[in-house]
């Protein structure tokens, strides 16, 4: 069996709404993430997965396939969330779902979320210029190759390539500065 990130539109059912349901349960996780690390907010995250799944349930039968579906979905992620935020990465704190609501239950997703937002990695990644956030992000989170990366920005993959190199030389200078890596086993 082929790993999750190199399906292919033929993989899938030809019928829409079948699609559709395979779509969701095989990467519903990876959009809801990617939308939350764009937007910073659990609630916003759901909205733009809900709207993701919805475009491309619209577009499947004329989606030729070029990409892989996880690539074409995640194109389609990034497009609506600097849609909504303008490319406003995180320039606030995000709103912890717990706070606004209290007595709620927690769901896997916002717990999910919660971790991810939490993850000491991620804050560092976090305190980084834009570009270099969403270089990381789709490389290590969402786990696209360079190649796939460049088609869900509109990257030449030379830039992407570019980017990671240097977010990754500028998050080793973040993480130093904080000094957490001690004895290379990160206490």
């Amino acid at each position: 069996m082929k790993p999750t990130g190199s399906r292919h539109k033929d993989d899938f059912s030809k019928d829409a709404t079948q699609a559709l349901e395979q779509l969701m349960n095989e990467f519903g996780t990876i959009v809801i993430r990617t939308a939350f690390f764009y937007t910073g907010d659990a609630h916003i995250a759901e909205d733009i997965s809900q709207e993701v799944f919805l475009r491309a349930y619209r577009k499947w039968n004329s989606f030729r396939g070029d990409s892989t579906v996880k690539t074409w979905l995640t194109t389609i992620t990034v497009n609506i969330c600097r849609d909504k935020m303008s490319v406003r990465m995180f320039t606030e704190q995000p709103t912890e779902p717990g706070k606004l609501e209290l007595g709620r239950t927690i769901s896997v997703e916002d717990e999910a979320l919660e971790r991810i937002k939490k993850s000491e990695v991620l804050q560092h990644v976090l305190r980084l210029p834009l570009p270099y956030q969403e270089a990381l992000y789709l490389y290590y989170y969402a786990d696209l190759n360079t190649r796939e990366i460049s088609e869900a920005i509109s990257t030449p993959e030379g830039t992407v390539r570019n980017k990671l190199h240097r977010a990754r030389e500028m998050l080793a200078r973040e993480i130093g500065k904080e000094g957490i890596i001690h004895d290379g086993y990160g206490s």
